[in-house]
């Protein structure tokens, strides 16, 4: 098979992280031929049984030497499989891993390499990748070439659906001596709280007025048995901390139900929760641009509609 494009699996002890799904729903966006994911494991099986998504045509198993994951393995693997199928796109996360591998493997190739992409397009010549760095401030639009390596944003993406029907194949991982040894997992400290894992978020911005009003809110998620975010004005004063903000430069979203409380919604916020299932805005300002992709709004004061909440 040639042309078309190849999605990294990405996975962690055993089981595939829900990343992979939005990678394949962004490779079917396309619509560029063929999708193909690749699953490298110490044994792939199982986890290739988990990448039977919508729009999946083929299961690339790579049995590698380590069950853990080690770049230089990856690299040289991706880059013979590469080589062999000519895709013309390779597509990983953005992600600790991600970035182990998929700048090298880019670089090996000779093509393109586009990080933290938030919208992909085809073109005649490849794809179009849209990125915002620095936090949001910049609109970039990066054109690659056919050959290229694109790092997709987490919980950005629609996600494929289960229940595709791909074949299965092996591809032999070539002999690496790798600079690596794979040697325990170490667990990371538990945050206060996972805004990426949350299913029903309660956010406020600078519209609920003092500081003391954090607590009618936190009222207000509890009542809704969600979980309390912030926009990033909140956390730049001091109100709230970094774990809880929303957003480009603190934690992209994806809930089923996002509920602005006096959020204007600035590109940077939106960009971090635009993915929600429901969006429900909440602010006094009749044309803020949260409510130009919020399904439901109230050009209402927050307070009031947060006392009938934590109070009814």
């Amino acid at each position: 098979m040639s042309g078309g494009v190849i999605v990294v699996a990405e996975h962690l002890r055993g089981a595939l992280r829900d990343v992979t799904a939005e990678l394949v729903g962004a490779a079917m966006a396309l619509d560029a031929g063929p999708v193909t994911v690749a699953v490298l494991a110490g044994e792939p099986s199982a986890l290739a049984v988990s990448c039977a998504l919508e729009g999946v045509d083929e299961v690339v198993e790579i049995a590698t030497p380590s069950a853990g994951f080690d770049s230089d393995v990856w690299r040289a693997a991706l880059g013979a499989l590469v080589t062999d199928r000519q895709p013309r796109l390779v597509v990983a996360a953005h992600s600790v891993d991600g970035m182990a591998f998929a700048p090298a493997l880019a670089a090996e190739l000779g093509g393109g390499l586009a990080t933290d992409v938030i919208g992909l397009a085809s073109t005649a010549a490849g794809v179009t990748a849209a990125r915002a760095p620095y936090g949001g401030k910049v609109a970039m639009a990066v054109e690659l070439p056919v050959g290229s390596v694109v790092m997709l944003r987490p919980a950005t993406f629609a996600a494929a659906a289960a229940g595709g029907s791909p074949s299965r194949t092996a591809f032999a991982c070539p002999a690496v001596v790798s600079r690596l040894a794979h040697r325990d997992y170490v667990e990371q400290a538990a945050s206060e709280v996972d805004l990426g894992a949350a299913d029903v978020i309660v956010s406020i911005g600078r519209g609920i007025g003092d500081r003391e009003n954090i607590a009618l809110f936190e009222r207000v998620a509890a009542r809704l048995g969600a979980t309390l975010g912030s926009s990033r004005p909140l956390v730049d004063a001091g109100w709230m901390p970094h774990a809880r903000q929303v957003g480009q430069s603190g934690t992209t979203v994806k809930p089923s139900v996002y509920v602005a409380f006096g959020i204007s919604g600035a590109v940077q916020h939106l960009a971090g929760m635009k993915g929600a299932r429901t969006i429900i805005a909440v602010n006094t300002d009749r044309d803020a641009p949260i409510f130009g992709i919020a399904q439901f709004g109230a050009a209402v004061d927050a307070l009031e509609v947060g006392e009938a909440i934590a109070d009814g």
